[in-house]
């Protein structure tokens, strides 16, 4: 089968075909014919060796891609709860492996298509974030009905489904960030009640204080959020899109001001134990069935994972990008 590997570390060029065996399930596992795979930002994190320094980062030669769409192929042994042919879509990829025509999964992190009435396209795009935001708000942080939520880089792929899973668990008013002025209606329609520049957004808000902040940036966006959390209020870290190494945090005024700062990778979260994805699954599973979440999409051919990333690279990407076996 053909697959895209990330040869090295570098720009979108190390992206490279390879024929390679195609993968067999093992037990608890199923196989997967791919049709739709994700882009998503974690992908051009890894090519270009931002996580290098990292145990946790897989490294070249890697095939990237966490979520994709497709149908069964084969089933491992003990799976029971699919079949080949079943319409199909991952949460997330343990070891990635999404960029081929084949992938093996954990069944566990699988969840099925067919009668739900979510596409393939909006599977990939929105289905395992949403799995993910269901999660951190519910296992890495509980924030309490009422509450008020900052999502910076509302645009992202993770960040734009936050308001409707915040407001799924009772929250009263979800305020976003975004890099450009042109961007904000866009982000005003994914469901945010109010957005605000990211270079600005402390004066912006000013005295304003919120209950959870979910922070994918990192830098100088987490040192300056953390400064805006309410009395008991967290500071959720889904990510590094900014790409500083770390951002050093003081620890005495998260002590004094009776704060918190949290990690969430859901990756390693699944990957230490599956059982909470598919009820997580089945709780945000409404908010696509009923159009509450319709996330924009731009659909490349699979050979055109090198431009993928050219976008993605070039801040270029409005929505979510997939890659199809058009």
């Amino acid at each position: 089968m053909k697959a895209m590997f990330i040869t090295a570390y570098g720009d979108p060029g190390v992206i490279e075909p390879a024929e390679v065996p195609e993968p067999v399930p093992g037990p608890g596992e199923l196989s997967i014919t791919v049709s739709h795979s994700a882009v998503g930002l974690v992908d051009a994190i890894i090519r270009r060796g931002e996580l290098a320094d990292y145990d946790y980062a897989p490294r070249p030669p890697v095939v990237p891609g966490l979520e994709v769409a497709g149908t069964v192929r084969a089933v491992g042994p003990g799976v029971d709860r699919f079949a080949v042919g079943d319409e199909v879509a991952t949460l997330t990829l343990p070891r990635m492996g999404g960029y081929a025509e084949v992938t093996v999964a954990p069944a566990d992190l699988v969840v099925p298509l067919a009668g739900t009435g979510v596409s393939r396209e909006q599977a990939v795009a929105g289905f395992a974030n949403t799995v993910t935001a269901y999660l951190s708000l519910t296992e890495a942080v509980r924030p309490p009905v009422g509450s008020k939520v900052l999502v910076h880089g509302a645009l992202g792929g993770l960040s734009s489904v936050y308001p409707e899973v915040a407001r799924l668990l009772g929250a009263n008013e979800v305020v976003g960030t975004v890099r450009r002025a042109e961007q904000i209606d866009a982000a005003l329609a994914l469901g945010f009640d109010r957005v605000v520049l990211s270079g600005e957004f402390t004066e912006a808000l000013g005295d304003e204080r919120f209950t959870v902040i979910v922070d994918p940036v990192g830098g100088d966006v987490r040192r300056a959020s953390v400064g805006m959390l309410a009395p008991m209020g967290r500071l959720l870290a889904v990510g590094n899109a900014g790409g500083e190494h770390g951002a050093a945090l003081d620890s005495n005024a998260v002590w004094g001001g009776n704060i918190g700062v949290v990690g969430f990778n859901v990756g390693g979260y699944l990957a230490a134990d599956t059982s909470p994805a598919v009820p997580a699954a089945r709780a945000v599973l409404p908010l696509f069935t009923e159009g509450k979440i319709s996330l924009p999409v731009t659909t490349l051919p699979f050979a055109e994972a090198r431009e993928a990333h050219r976008r993605i690279d070039a801040r270029e990407v409005s929505g979510r990008l997939v890659l199809a076996s058009l």
